[in-house]
């Protein structure tokens, strides 16, 4: 049997890596590869109570283009249009909040005008969230 030769080598090594990538990418779903790529700006939004991850955890799919899949899906839509998608862009309200500590945790997640958008945050109260982020993390109908 004949060793192989350097160019062999990188031929069997190049062969090797794109049978990988074809591989990688077969098992990922079809449905899943472009779920969200035809759906322009859209978020996974989620508000967790408490201090730690608990059962107490809420989510949904905003989408913008047309505004759906939340509760307040025009108006969050319309206040990060407004903010170019930087959720911490979005205009404070001028409210009294209690100076009740009951932590809530929002994450946000998905793209907008094509950049990701990675978003995580503690407030004090879901008040104090409400006031700082509008309705984007408005689930509760």
């Amino acid at each position: 049997m004949k060793p192989f030769t350097k160019a062999a080598t990188g031929r069997l090594l190049r062969g090797t890596t794109a049978a990988a990538a074809l591989l990688l990418t077969a098992a990922v779903p079809a449905q899943a590869a472009h779920a969200h790529s035809d759906r322009g700006d859209w978020l996974y939004v989620s508000v967790t109570h408490g201090d730690v991850p608990s059962g107490d955890t809420r989510g949904t799919l905003l989408t913008c283009d047309p505004p759906q899949g939340h509760a307040h899906a025009s108006e969050a839509c319309g206040e990060l249009r407004s903010a170019r998608g930087d959720i911490r862009g979005i205009p404070h309200k001028d409210v009294f909040c209690s100076m009740i500590y009951a932590p809530v945790t929002v994450e946000a997640r998905g793209q907008w005008q094509g950049r990701a958008v990675d978003y995580t945050e503690t407030f004090a109260n879901s008040c104090v969230m409400r006031a700082r982020t509008g309705e984007v993390f408005a689930l509760d109908a």
